[in-house]
């Protein structure tokens, strides 16, 4: 009764307890005749006792009695609560994996082989770890979900210091990720169109500037689903995109003939500040690779809780076959991109492949630039909600 006392305050949701005590009799006992005016009348309590199994038997299946914040109703991530471990895996792929990953490379050269692998694999397993805290602090009231930064904030530090230590951070990166997206996006476009129509283009290109409002347009259009679970299959089509243009990325990086230029010597530095600053900037070029923290609460707000079947454990099942296949692309793209181009890597492998010595097919660069595009499309509309 008293978590039941604990929960009634909460905004949105109050927990019952699953079993309560004193109900349940042991195995192998029977149950004591009850006695009415000194009569023993052993069937008496069968009908209540009962009741009092249906009962438990459907809050158990039940587990939460919902009060839902009217706010939620008409916000775009907790309108609907119909997710699961498959929409988790598709929104955490496409959260996790983007053109960031293409740029592990260039912080090989300062680190090395060997710093470059560890770097790597410790910054991927505390991302995992860190993404396992967030789930569980999800829900880590009883009664209550934290759908959003904010609401965990005010949680740790109070309704209005909360408030101003997670919204600007928030906008901050939603804005800055949105942003690149569109540079990124816009200027893959161009590129694209360039390789499709060829010289016919030369004598009225279109401007750079002009793109950035195409692509901008073309993913407005996307948002226009209402609400997080109805975008799944936009998440899936980005995160395929994304692991095809990855994989494609590292496999004609190793298969072509590797420059006779490369070379895998440590960088020499004439100050040990500049070899400082080299180092932390190959550390940031690794951890800037591993995204999709800013989704993870408002991807598990799309999920049905209750007390037999929490929201963490598909969120989290999902989550762990997302990072798996993360994992299966950015190992590979930054020991592939490396090996192939050394100490030359200095920009993104698509780049590179671009610029390589031995010109690769236009039509290969032409379906990269084609699956860049889509899975940036399909990734702007979720970064802005």
């Amino acid at each position: 009764m008293a978590a039941m006392a604990e929960g009634a305050g909460e905004p949105e949701l109050v927990s019952i307890p699953a079993t309560p005590r004193g109900l349940s009799t042991p195995e192998g006992l029977s149950t004591p005749p009850v006695r009415r005016g000194g009569a023993a009348t052993s069937g008496a309590g069968t009908p209540v006792r009962r009741v009092v199994e249906g009962l438990r038997g459907y809050l158990e299946d039940v587990g939460h009695l919902t009060r839902l914040n009217p706010q939620d109703a008409w916000l775009p991530i907790t309108e609907s609560r119909s997710g699961n471990a498959r929409y988790a895996a598709f929104h955490s792929l496409n959260a996790g994996l983007g053109f960031q990953a293409l740029l592990i490379p260039l912080a090989f050269p300062a680190l090395g082989w060997s710093w470059g692998i560890i770097s790597l694999t410790v910054a991927y397993f505390w991302q995992l770890y860190t993404l396992w805290i967030l789930v569980k602090l999800h829900e880590a009231v009883p009664g209550r979900r934290y759908n959003r930064y904010v609401e965990l904030a005010q949680a740790a530090f109070g309704e209005k210091l909360g408030v101003w230590l997670a919204l600007f951070p928030t906008i901050y990166l939603s804005a800055g990720t949105a942003t690149a997206l569109i540079l990124v996006g816009g200027e893959t476009m161009k590129l694209f169109y360039q390789i499709v129509c060829g010289p016919l283009c030369l004598p009225s290109p279109i401007s750079t500037v002009e793109w950035y409002l195409v692509f901008t347009s073309l993913s407005v259009i996307l948002s226009q689903l209402p609400n997080l679970n109805s975008i799944a299959g936009v998440s899936l089509i980005g995160g395929a995109t994304a692991i095809m243009y990855c994989t494609m990325s590292w496999v004609l990086s190793v298969s072509q003939q590797r420059p006779s230029t490369v070379s895998y010597e440590p960088a020499k530095y004439t100050s040990f500040g500049s070899s400082l600053f080299s180092t932390m900037n190959a550390l940031g070029i690794i951890a800037f690779a591993f995204r999709g923290h800013n989704l993870a609460l408002e991807i598990q707000a799309t999920m049905p809780s209750t007390f037999k079947h929490p929201a963490h454990v598909p969120m989290w099942r999902g989550a762990k076959a997302a990072y798996l296949l993360i994992a299966m692309c950015i190992f590979p793209v930054a020991i592939g991109g490396y090996w192939a181009y050394g100490n030359m890597a200095s920009t993104s492998i698509i780049l590179l492949l671009i610029h390589h010595p031995v010109m690769l097919h236009l039509r290969i660069i032409g379906h990269l630039d084609l699956l860049f595009v889509v899975s940036h499309a399909c990734r702007y509309h979720r970064e802005g909600s």
